[in-house]
């Protein structure tokens, strides 16, 4: 199950500015290695070999990329750049729904206003670690309206957990004549799937946003 934690925002993107470097000097030892030795064993002297060359190279792209993913993935210090991977992936699984998600929520749907409010939590984390303070304008009246009707329903707003159970019943729901009630839900962006908090990481919670 997915939990957002509670991460410092300078801390993060040094960090994964960091991890950034290890990748791209990891690749580019990989793509000159392979493609020098795909050269010797079987390019022209004198030739010319960029096909050779090129081939060292996406095959140094490959071995990077199966590394990172089977190798490095579980390393304590990869854990940000993991974590951020996760919230993203996360983000987009409700993007995919927003507009079931919207029209459940219209007719106050308790789990519905739960994985939205979870939505609201993620994208705000993941424009703070990212920098872009801007964005959060953008999010503020949908945000609040959200509160306000969680608030009248008696449904704590601290969602930080994400259930996986809050998609089925999105998928469940009811449907008028093959449809969602209501169609249509302005613009939003989401987040969520689940996955496991990478190691190390602490399971407290974000501070609740005002």
């Amino acid at each position: 199950m997915f939990e957002l934690a509670d991460i410092d925002p300078d801390t993060y993107q040094r960090q994964t500015r960091k991890i950034s470097l290890i990748v791209i000097v990891l690749f580019a030892v990989l793509a000159m290695a392979l493609a020098t030795l795909s050269v010797r064993l079987l390019g022209e002297p004198g030739g010319n070999n960029f096909v050779w060359n090129l081939g060292g190279v996406l095959a140094g792209l490959a071995l990077t990329i199966a590394l990172v993913r089977f190798k490095l993935w579980h390393q304590p210090w990869m854990a940000p750049a993991v974590y951020g991977w996760q919230l993203k992936r996360n983000l987009m699984r409700i993007t995919n729904i927003r507009h079931e998600v919207k029209a459940r929520v219209a007719e106050n749907d308790p789990d519905a206003m739960k994985l939205l409010r979870f939505y609201h939590l993620g994208l705000d984390q993941m424009y703070r670690l990212d920098g872009n303070l801007s964005a959060l304008d953008d999010l503020l009246p949908e945000r609040e309206a959200l509160k306000q009707q969680m608030s009248e329903h008696n449904i704590p707003t601290e969602q930080t957990r994400l259930d996986p159970a809050w998609f089925d019943s999105i998928k469940n729901a009811p449907k008028q004549n093959g449809l969602w009630p209501f169609s249509h839900a302005r613009k939003s962006r989401s987040i969520t799937e689940v996955s496991r908090l990478p190691p190390g990481w602490p399971r407290r919670a974000p501070e609740p946003m005002k």
